[in-house]
């Protein structure tokens, strides 16, 4: 298996719609192994397809009630109770904000195989699902939140010392693929509550 760089803000594949997935082949399995591996090689909960450069409909995911798994072509419902909680993305390094999401969701796609698959939950689950399956549409947490969240966060992004803080987490990320696997380059998906900006979410932060 191989870990795979993770695009950060700024990138075009992460405001891309992704398109459909057609095949169901070897190539796919090896792709949701990889995202796997990535994802909790960065202590991730959750990882899409364009965090990685991949403009497909697939997401993974793992480390939320001992659930494991993965979803090709999902089509998100959600319910209508509100939940309160912070998020996070390694997309968006070093930042993390009050994101409104709905206490309950329910994915439903195909496998690697093609065979039909159904995730649902509430909490922090429903919020993994609702995080991911933004992703593939083109759509990122910090364009979920309101008010003086939303001012303050993209306040950071403007910034020009920003820049220097995704350049390096990059940088950092790039170090550890060469020392590991002899590759360059590196720019993901999440990380759990609780984990340390090295790439991943800020304490108390929810990062996908």
């Amino acid at each position: 298996m191989t870990i795979l760089s993770i695009r950060t803000v700024g990138d075009p594949v992460l405001r891309t719609a992704c398109d459909e997935v057609t095949v169901f082949d070897a190539d796919l399995e090896k792709l949701i192994a990889d995202m796997l591996e990535t994802m909790y090689d960065v202590g991730g909960v959750g990882l899409a397809g364009p965090q990685v450069g991949i403009s497909k409909r697939i997401f993974t995911f793992g480390g939320i009630d001992d659930r494991e798994g993965h979803i090709i072509n999902p089509v998100l419902e959600t319910g209508q109770e509100p939940q309160e909680g912070g998020e996070g993305c390694l997309s968006v390094p070093g930042i993390s904000a009050e994101t409104p999401r709905k206490n309950w969701a329910r994915v439903t796609g195909v496998d690697c195989y093609g065979e039909p698959v159904m995730y649902d939950g509430e909490g922090l689950f429903a919020r993994m699902l609702q995080h991911e399956t933004d992703h593939l549409s083109g759509t990122m947490f910090i364009d979920r939140l309101v008010g003086e969240d939303k001012k303050n966060v993209w306040r950071k992004i403007r910034q020009n010392n920003y820049n220097d803080v995704a350049a390096a987490v990059q940088g950092e990320r790039a170090a550890h693929l060469s020392s590991v696997f002899g590759a360059t380059g590196g720019s993901f998906g999440t990380a759990q509550p609780g984990t340390t900006q090295s790439g991943s979410a800020q304490p108390g932060s929810f990062g996908i």
